[in-house]
């Protein structure tokens, strides 16, 4: 059986451009699994296989692969930084036990690492932080260590200090030994000689190891009482003492390098042994029943509990579909059937493979505490919990951000509509935050997205994967309609004709409630009026009118329906006609009760040179932005805002151009907001207008 105590299931994740992917190189060409370096500007990194990728320089999909470091495995998952690909670092993340996140030491904590850094902390995920780049101008290991602080609001345990910088960068001080790690510019890693810190250095490094000592033997009393007598504890007690810290997530211990020339990754993959946690050290993942309640049993890290796996990600390649896999307790062997509790099926495991990119290694089987791909499985998503047939129990599923833009596509072919359907079908089963409708009224395929580049990737995939050439329309917005008045009203529903009739009267008060709660719906009747096995129906009538508000037919949201009263009849009233009269009723009232449309607006990080600050200010304001903040950056500054996001298409093009190409910017959803009454008008009487042209 192999021993837990050994394996470590890590994450890179960064912001754009950080050098995570660079990183995952190094870190396979140090233990041994890749002979040949390949770099991201080349398209020849290991880890990024798409075609997409490789042109771009971005990774778009999480990969996974496995290595040996000093006898430890570790499970990699090199995750994208683009803000359109972060469902991809959500995902990873949760099935993840420690992370390695990684900031560039000129850049520093950018829009993206905020985001990623706040997923992180939500799924309580232990992390080592990697300063890289110092090769580069303007680089500051110190200035990223204060960022870290003042805006991630987290602390960095400084556990190296960089010897020189930009291009006289030669290598880090490691603070526990007071050795210096200088390597030469071969760029061969290995290549690299141990001597005494610098005499320029010597105050630093006390200073630095004097803070970190002292941060660390607050994790142990008898450490810390040592250390207070003026004695230092052992390196062993020191060690124990960062474990116990990192895995509380009270600080992170921070490194620092240059990847690209291939100095510092030692130390780091020396910390994700020494500092993140083995899987029996993180907290089971809860059980929770079919309701989505939690049962208080946990899914503890043993080979010889109950089967327990999570699929985190769907990939389809030339031999089918790979579901990837993490097996939280118990074992899988191949040709074993599991019982999938979202669809209540139960499926048969083909074969397991642990992979390397998009190379793959068999095995017989699989235990607690890995990652595999499984081979075989038709019906299981993204989310699903895979689980022992004779001892059925769900893990915490994963949560999905509705997606804020779309596009519609038609085949440039006529005969390739089929083709489309299953290449589609495929892309959705990978990629949750990707969506896909048809339009029943002009038949046409709505594909649903987080940003423009995501859709322009997925229709990429779809032209090079596939062989599908699709006509793209222009992006629409995902608007949403709610109410803004209270409104008391009834309904009859009442219909005769031979036979049994149908009856149902509803008394109800229709109440506008706070951005983002949703539906609810709510009886208040008493005395047997309208009996209780007929609320679910009433209720159910207005949750699925909401899919089409009263202004344009986007989803109606955020308001509250009461049931107060009503009346039924002992022979004529069924479910059935207390739906009708629901769904009659919802459109009787909305238009009463103050529709108004809302659309989505976007948090945006926009990073500027000095010189074209008002020019980039001025054309958000141009777009009804909103600016929050402007902080100076080392080499310009970053501007935060909100914008409507029907203002913000072809915005990268217009900031290249204000700023000559210098000018960065990242854009997540941020909340739903009323549309200004001109904007409104604008979109209703484009929708009655385009409703009018299909019906003739």
């Amino acid at each position: 059986m192999t021993d837990l105590t050994k394996y470590r299931n890590i994450g890179i994740f960064a912001h754009v451009d950080a050098g995570k992917t660079t990183t995952t190189e190094r870190i396979l060409k140090l233990t041994g699994k890749i002979h040949k370096i390949g770099e991201v500007h080349d398209g020849a990194a290991t880890t990024d296989f798409m075609d997409q990728e490789q042109e771009r320089g971005i990774t778009i999909q999480s990969a996974a692969t496995t290595c040996f470091w000093k006898d430890h495995q570790m499970n990699i998952i090199d995750t994208p930084g683009h803000v359109d690909f972060t469902i991809e670092v959500y995902r990873s993340l949760k099935v993840l036990d420690g992370g390695v996140g990684v900031f560039c030491g000129s850049g520093g904590v950018e829009p993206q690492s905020e985001t990623n850094w706040r997923y992180a902390n939500d799924s309580k995920v232990a992390r080592i932080i990697y300063v890289n780049k110092l090769d580069r101008v303007g680089a500051d290991f110190y200035r990223v260590v204060d960022q870290v602080k003042n805006v991630l609001g987290a602390k960095p345990l400084v556990m190296v200090l960089p010897i020189g910088n930009y291009e006289n960068f030669q290598g880090v001080v490691d603070l526990l030994t007071r050795k210096a790690y200088i390597w030469d510019d071969s760029g061969d890693p290995e290549k690299f000689e141990v001597k005494d810190v610098p005499d320029d250095m010597k105050e630093d490094v006390e200073k630095f190891r004097a803070e970190l000592l002292e941060t660390a033997v607050e994790q142990d009393d008898d450490a810390m009482e040592k250390l207070l007598e003026g004695e230092e504890p052992d390196m062993e007690t020191i060690k124990m003492c960062i474990r116990k810290g990192t895995i509380a997530l009270d600080f992170f211990p921070t490194y620092c390098g240059s990847s690209f020339k291939n100095k510092g990754v030692q130390q780091v993959l020396d910390a994700v042994v020494d500092y993140l946690p083995n899987p029996t050290e993180v907290a089971p993942q809860p059980e929770v029943d079919l309701e989505g309640e939690e049962t208080g049993e946990l899914a503890e890290v043993d080979p010889s509990r109950p089967l327990r796996a999570l699929a985190f990600k769907i990939m389809d390649d030339r031999y089918g579909a790979l579901t990837f896999t993490r097996v939280y307790s118990g074992t899988l062997n191949k040709g074993e059937n599991v019982l999938n509790t979202f669809t209540g099926k139960e499926e048969r495991v083909g074969r397991i493979v642990q992979m390397h990119a998009d190379s793959r290694e068999e095995m017989d089987s699989c235990q607690a505490g890995d990652i595999v791909a499984l081979v075989g499985l038709k019906t299981t998503q993204t989310g699903h919990t895979l689980c022992d047939p004779d001892k059925p129990a769900t893990l915490e599923p994963m949560v999905f951000p509705d997606p804020v833009i779309s596009v519609a596509v038609s085949p440039k072919e006529k005969g390739a509509v089929e083709k489309m359907g299953v290449a589609i079908g495929k892309m959705v089963k990978e990629d949750p935050s990707f969506r896909v409708e048809t339009d029943e009224e002009s038949g046409e395929t709505i594909l649903k997205g987080m940003g423009e580049l995501h859709l322009d990737i997925k229709v990429d995939i779809l032209k090079r994967t596939h062989g599908v050439e699709v006509e793209v329309g222009k992006p629409q917005v995902a608007y949403r309609e709610t109410v803004t008045q209270e409104v008391t009203d009834s309904y009859t529903h009442k219909k005769q004709s031979g036979g049994s009739g149908q009856f149902g009267k509803i008394d109800y008060t229709i109440t506008p409630l706070e951005p983002g709660s949703g539906f609810e719906f709510e009886s208040k009747v008493t005395g047997g009026n309208v009996p209780r096995e007929f609320w679910p129906a009433i209720e159910k009538g207005f949750k699925f009118s909401c899919d089409k508000g009263v202004l344009a037919e986007y989803p109606c949201l955020d308001f509250k329906v009461t049931l107060l009263d009503g009346a039924f009849h002992a022979v004529d009233s069924s479910a059935v006609a207390f739906e009708i009269a629901a769904r009659a009723g919802y459109r009787q009232t909305i238009p009463k009760a103050g529709p108004q449309l809302l659309e989505p607006i976007m948090k945006l990080d926009v990073f500027t040179p000095d010189d074209n600050v008002g020019d980039v200010i001025g054309d958000l304001s141009r777009r009804r932005g909103m600016i929050k903040s402007q902080d100076a950056a080392p080499s310009g500054v970053r501007i935060k805002a909100e914008a409507p996001l029907s203002d913000m298409f072809g915005y990268i093009g217009d900031l290249r151009t204000i700023t000559s190409g210098r000018g960065q910017f990242s854009m997540e959803f941020s909340h739903y907001a009323a549309c200004p009454n001109n904007v409104s008008e604008e979109i209703i009487a484009a929708f009655k207008k385009a409703k009018e042209a299909k019906n003739k």
